[in-house]
């Protein structure tokens, strides 16, 4: 997942709906009309018997029984069309591994540490992120050093020149302190660590099943690659070693897995109850929260975040109230050389920002 973090069975509502969608197809948009069809369909039976001179019950009982053998006949029809709509939604050709799913899963895993470790491709890119207090664009440039990121828009509208100003004042002067430098540069390796731990933790963390497929797309694993989806929820076997991994305790969700690539394509996870830290003595998160990343090949074969969206409540030391609500998407990679130094980047985004500035809107970041 590198520098930036990168990282069901169908259900019954699936099948009601293929079911409602059946119904409306045979028998028109309302109860009404399937009524209607029963009873045409009675009324032309009855007369077949009339002519027949079989001996006739009421009319009653006739459309009753009739309407009700039609309606079970029908519901039959529905029931198989439904399930062989079900299972063709696996997409022909398509199979699950035969491995058990918590062994592709640990096999993934390796896989994302692997390619963290030994990232050989840096890329500037665009950056979109909104928050409550409204949404800020970013160029970013991945260096030697450290990220370099500018500020491009707030609002979706163009930094005043005052404000440009004020960003490549505070990049320049970042760029000539190699201590603020150094310090920049550890606590992005303290992140990447804590994911990394997490990400390492899954394996043993969650029990896994698998639950169908579903086709890759821009910016969701690799277009035309088939993801195979899990569902996971918390092992009670498991003991969180630290209070990095204490989360996974009380999450619960999907994930695809690119098994072609062995990458992590989305992992949607939601906090299933409340989860505390030192025996809820340093905090808490609350029920409810949800955390989602999905990441993708940016077309050089090398993949990356492209959206990660955090909802999160609860509490620090049971005063400092924790409330994170916000969506990033990464767009627009291009590859950089790898031994750029955090001033040459500096340079290129300066280079790419009035570009980009005069037309936020049109260069791939959606709302």
């Amino acid at each position: 997942m590198g520098r930036k973090v990168p990282i069901l069975n169908y259900p019954q509502a699936e099948t009601a709906r293929f079911l409602m969608v059946l119904k409306t197809w045979y028998f028109g948009k309302t109860n009404l009309d399937a009524e209607q069809t029963i009873r045409e369909n009675a009324r032309g039976a009855r007369q077949f018997h009339v002519q027949q001179q079989v001996p006739a019950k009421s009319s009653n009982d006739t459309l009753q029984n009739l309407g009700f053998r039609m309606h079970w006949r029908r519901a039959a029809q529905l029931v198989t069309m439904a399930s062989i709509l079900c299972l063709s939604h696996i997409a022909p050709g398509a199979q699950l591994p035969s491995m058990p799913p918590a062994d592709l899963v640990r096999k993934t895993v390796q896989n994302e540490v692997k390619a963290s470790d030994g990232e050989s491709v840096r890329h500037m890119f665009l950056s979109r992120k909104e928050t409550a207090h409204g949404s800020q664009t970013k160029l970013y440039c991945e260096t030697s050093d450290a990220m370099a990121g500018m500020a491009i828009a707030n609002d979706d509208k163009p930094l005043t020149p005052e404000q440009r100003q004020a960003e490549e004042t505070r990049l320049r002067e970042l760029a000539n302190s190699p201590e603020e430098l150094r310090k920049k540069r550890l606590r992005e390796k303290e992140d990447a660590d804590r994911v990394g731990r997490i990400v390492r933790a899954m394996p043993d963390a969650f029990l896994y099943e698998y639950a169908g497929t579903e086709p890759g797309k821009a910016g969701l694993g690799k277009p035309g690659s088939e993801l195979i989806r899990l569902k996971f929820r918390p092992n009670p076997n498991y003991s969180p070693p630290t209070r990095t991994e204490q989360v996974l305790v009380g999450m619960q969700g999907e994930m695809l897995i690119d098994a072609n690539a062995d990458r992590i394509a989305r992992i949607d996870g939601r906090l299933f109850r409340d989860v505390g830290f030192g025996w809820g003595i340093l905090g808490h998160l609350d029920k409810g929260g949800r955390f989602l990343v999905e990441q993708g090949d940016v077309g050089d074969g090398s993949w990356d975040i492209h959206t990660m969206s955090l909802a999160l409540t609860g509490k620090i030391l049971f005063f400092k109230k924790i409330d994170i609500q916000s969506t990033e998407r990464l767009s627009n990679f291009h590859p950089v050389p790898r031994d750029l130094t955090f001033a040459q980047g500096v340079e290129l985004l300066k280079k790419q920002e009035s570009t980009l500035a005069e037309d936020v809107r049109g260069v791939g970041i959606h709302k």
